[in-house]
């Protein structure tokens, strides 16, 4: 059979994989344990001889690896690892591949949580830069000799700024780093990272991909364009693996096996079907995301959108050359910040949630939220004004959503 279409590969990627008693899916493995015949066998597994055995849930399940395999082929790379978060998969990827001593440049626009992990990584002994990275330059300019990697977000939450993702990608090409890429944001339905030059591609599950706002869990895939066997980080044990496997192996032993930030078989489940409407709600949810920043830019009460979408946006033709569309997350700012509490109370369908990429609309006012632990220098660093509003468009109506804004900004005259 040809190469199978997006949609198409994940909803019968699990049947084709060959399911249990002719089961469409994969089945739930609740088991922690598994035992073997031979126990030959079973010491194949620890020390990576025999491929696709499982010892202990910690380190996988045949349910996380049929999840993995899915966002293996979704991102189009050569192995991904599941997480209990896309926290934990990010904070693996750091804390595995990074040693004290070692310098990481970010984006200065990245999600808040991550945020508050480089503050972390610092009192490691991890440098860590922050810049501007819309701009390439100002990510070759924070180089040192003693830099790794380099981190971005596909599109900022809740700025929605995209860094120079091609450029950026020439860069690290050229200096030998590890280019790393939260694509969490657009997801593969709307972008793969694999196409910029990525080395490693994070994904919140719990998001885009699962989509329902019932199940947490993230990924690391790795895009098979980096040579880990140049990378002076990887432990001895595992230079023993094909050099394409270092970097994945290294992040999956470390960052399961010793810190334990496992995906459970039920959650993986949960995940992986809702994976398999991930297009059509991408799509849906960008196209109602675009409709309301529409709205909003030529609403008087309103005073910036943000939105990758809008000809408007800084970085607009990279959204239009790089993106299948725009994603589901907008920003905006009313003229009066003042009125802004009665505003998103009188709002009735957008649910006053934190959280992103759900079927539902979801709004936050993100100053005194989710950044207010980060304070207002690194607020006012980021772009986030005080009056900022986050919202995440879901699969409504899109009239019904647009005659509720209607009423409620009617508060903000």
């Amino acid at each position: 059979m040809n190469k199978q279409g997006f949609t198409t590969g994940i909803v019968h990627g699990d049947r084709n994989a060959g399911g249990e008693h002719g089961g469409v899916r994969q089945p739930i493995h609740t088991s922690v344990q598994y035992g073997f015949e031979r126990v030959e066998d079973l010491i194949g597994v620890f020390q990576g001889t025999k491929k696709g055995g499982f010892n202990y849930a910690r380190q996988g399940t045949p349910t996380t690896a049929a999840l993995e395999r899915k966002i293996t082929s979704l991102e189009d790379g050569i192995g991904s690892i599941c997480f209990s978060t896309g926290m934990a998969g990010i904070t693996a990827i750091f804390l595995t591949l990074l040693r004290a001593g070692d310098h990481l440049v970010s984006s200065r626009y990245v999600f808040g949580n991550t945020n508050s992990l480089f503050g972390t990584l610092r009192t490691l002994g991890i440098e860590v830069t922050m810049v501007d990275a819309t701009s390439a330059e100002n990510v070759a300019n924070a180089i040192k000799p003693n830099t790794r990697m380099v981190f971005v977000e596909t599109i900022a939450n809740p700025g929605t700024q995209i860094p120079d993702l091609e450029g950026i990608g020439a860069l690290c090409r050229e200096r030998g780093l590890a280019y790393v890429v939260d694509n969490t944001i657009t997801s593969p339905a709307l972008f793969r990272p694999k196409a910029v030059g990525a080395s490693l591609v994070v994904n919140s599950l719990t998001k885009t991909i699962a989509g329902h706002g019932a199940a947490l869990g993230g990924a690391v895939t790795d895009t098979g364009l980096f040579d880990w066997s140049a990378y002076p980080n990887i432990a001895d044990d595992y230079r023993k693996s094909p050099s394409k496997e270092q970097g994945l192996l290294q992040v999956r032993k470390k960052g399961l096996r010793d810190m334990g930030a496992s995906l459970s078989s039920e959650q993986a489940h949960s995940i992986a079907m809702g994976a398999e409407t991930l297009a059509l709600r991408v799509a849906k949810c960008s196209e109602n995301a675009l409709a309301l920043a529409q709205y909003l830019e030529k609403h008087e009460a309103i005073g910036r959108v943000f939105y990758p979408g809008l000809k408007s946006h800084p970085q607009y033709e990279i959204a239009q050359a790089l993106f299948k569309g725009a994603s589901w997350l907008l920003s905006f700012e009313l003229r009066r910040a003042d009125r802004m509490i009665d505003v998103v109370n009188a709002l009735q369908l957008p649910v006053k949630a934190t959280g992103l990429g759900d079927t539902r609309t979801l709004i936050i006012p993100v100053a005194p939220t989710i950044f207010f632990e980060a304070g207002p220098e690194v607020r006012k660093s980021m772009g986030i004004s005080d009056g900022m509003l986050r919202l995440s468009a879901g699969i409504e109506d899109i009239d019904d959503l647009i005659a509720d804004f209607e009423q409620a900004l009617e508060l903000a005259a």
